[in-house]
């Protein structure tokens, strides 16, 4: 049986070893969080310069702004960037987010040129040390000589990044009316038509966050799966049979004024989509089609998943579904089941909404897949009624892109990445000071739950060693007494 003496050690090694193994559990967790984290998803708002916008569309100029790579327009007056890629540090607060798409603005038309002729594209937003820059590719026709600039990842604009804090974030990441001034090259390279330190369009921005260590963000609709109701559709191994589609996609805008319109002053409204329907930002992908194919006679029909439904003020209810694309003769003509329940409104079924070219041999598989990339397409006379006679027949609207996978091995384009907070409205009327989402002053739990933890853990650690150093104390001054001399 043990002495006292040999007890008391015995003792002391068991709280030591416990106090080891609770700061062992603990330390990694605080570790996780400080781990430097990937920018995978998101979109960046912006206008780029209201006046310089109007500027162009006006009588002035008379020109117009097209957009590039999937960028799309909110609103009025703001574009959409998307599929932010990039990185963040919780503990230092740097982050650099890159984003895709491009706006070609173009006016005084002369011949078959314009005088005027800039393009912005790939913004990149970087915070660090307080402060922000937003950089971006940027081709430009000078004024007055029309010599032609092309400057990838000009330092365009700098951004107000005061009173932020950037550190701790778990995500998503959201910086709300940043605001922007032109920088000394980004007046350069805005083709001379503004100064340095002239002030632009507040910047608005939200990312998605993974960590490093491994972790992905989920897709947003797992392959296969109806997220409609629950059911995932059965897929062939290898190749497929033969004339038979083993998964398609269909991406179409409808048409970027009518989305302006929905979301503007006027209508104020929104768009809900359903039944699996995806949000590209410019485009409304329709995923899941079933169908047949034909390489001989350069024929393809299939049907497709999802619904869109717009809606706003002045009646404005329109939804469109069971999607539905027929190429044959060199035309494609995709229909669908119309319900507007507007003054003029219409309940057509299988109703030709559009048109598009599909010249001979453009439907020819490649990898496995057949594809067309942003056709032009243009209003029917169905087409027409269905949208209460508001554009007409022969109006061109959005362009087209159709995906076919012949085998399991093809692999559909990937939709632009909106990331997780992404929705269709116009942003904040209202200027506001930027905030960074889930950072660690959040309220929001989740955000803090590292933190406390980690907190608790150093009051639990320190708690332990005062009371393990009293006990010693009382201990060792009881084995002075002449008793146990």
């Amino acid at each position: 049986m043990p002495s006292s003496g040999q007890a008391r050690a015995i003792g002391r090694t068991a709280v030591v070893a416990a106090l080891t193994a609770l700061a062992a559990a603990l330390l990694p967790a605080a570790a996780a969080h400080a781990e430097d984290r990937t920018v995978q998803g998101g979109r960046l708002d912006w206008g780029i310069k209201s006046s310089f916008q109007s500027y162009v569309t006006g009588p002035i100029a008379r020109g117009s702004s097209t957009l590039r790579g999937g960028a799309a327009t909110v609103g009025g007056s703001q574009f959409r960037f998307h599929s932010a890629k990039g990185s963040y540090d919780p503990d230092g607060g740097a982050f650099s987010a890159g984003f895709s798409g491009g706006v070609r603005f173009t006016g005084h038309k002369k011949g078959g040129s314009y005088e005027l002729d800039l393009t912005i594209s790939r913004p990149t937003v970087r915070v660090s040390g307080g402060s922000g820059t937003l950089y971006a590719d940027m081709v430009s026709k000078e004024k007055g000589t029309g010599k032609v600039t092309s400057t990838p990842q000009v330092p365009l604009a700098s951004l107000d990044v005061s009173g932020i804090d950037m550190k701790g974030g778990t995500g998503p990441i959201a910086l709300n009316n940043l605001p922007a001034k032109l920088t000394s090259q980004g007046a350069r390279a805005f083709a001379g038509y503004y100064t340095a330190g002239t002030a632009l369009d507040p910047v608005s921005l939200s990312t998605d966050l993974v960590a490093k260590s491994g972790d992905t963000k989920p897709s947003r609709e797992p392959a296969g799966k109806d997220p409609s109701d629950g059911k995932s559709k059965s897929k062939s191994k290898g190749k497929g049979e033969a004339g038979r589609i083993e998964d398609a996609a269909v991406d179409w805008g409808v048409r970027r004024t009518f989305r302006e319109y929905v979301t503007g002053s006027i209508a104020k409204g929104e768009w809900k989509l359903s039944a699996g329907a995806q949000d590209g930002g410019a485009l409304f992908r329709f995923p899941r089609g079933e169908g047949t194919y034909d390489e001989k006679k350069q024929t393809l029909a299939a049907d497709f998943a999802g619904a869109v439904r717009f809606t706003g003020e002045h009646g404005l209810d329109l939804t469109l579904s069971e999607v539905a694309v027929d190429v044959r003769d060199g035309k494609g003509t995709l229909s669908a089941d119309v319900d507007s329940k507007g003054g003029r409104g219409a309940t057509l079924k299988k109703a030709p909404l559009i048109t598009f070219p599909a010249a001979e041999g453009e439907l020819k598989p490649k990898d496995g897949l057949v594809s067309l990339a942003e056709v032009p397409s243009k209003l029917t006379a169905e087409g027409a009624k269905a949208f209460g006679g508001m554009y007409k027949a022969g109006s061109a609207m959005d362009p087209l892109s159709l995906a076919v996978a012949l085998d399991d091995g093809a692999r559909l384009p990937a939709l632009p990445d909106l990331g997780s907070s992404a929705k269709p409205d116009a942003g904040p009327e209202h200027a506001e000071r930027p905030k960074t989402e889930n950072a660690a002053r959040s309220s929001d739990s989740s955000s803090n739950a590292v933190p406390i933890g980690v907190g608790a853990g150093v009051a639990v650690l320190l708690a332990a060693a005062v009371a393990f150093g009293v006990v010693r104390k009382k201990r060792a001054a009881s084995s002075t007494t002449p008793d146990e001399s």
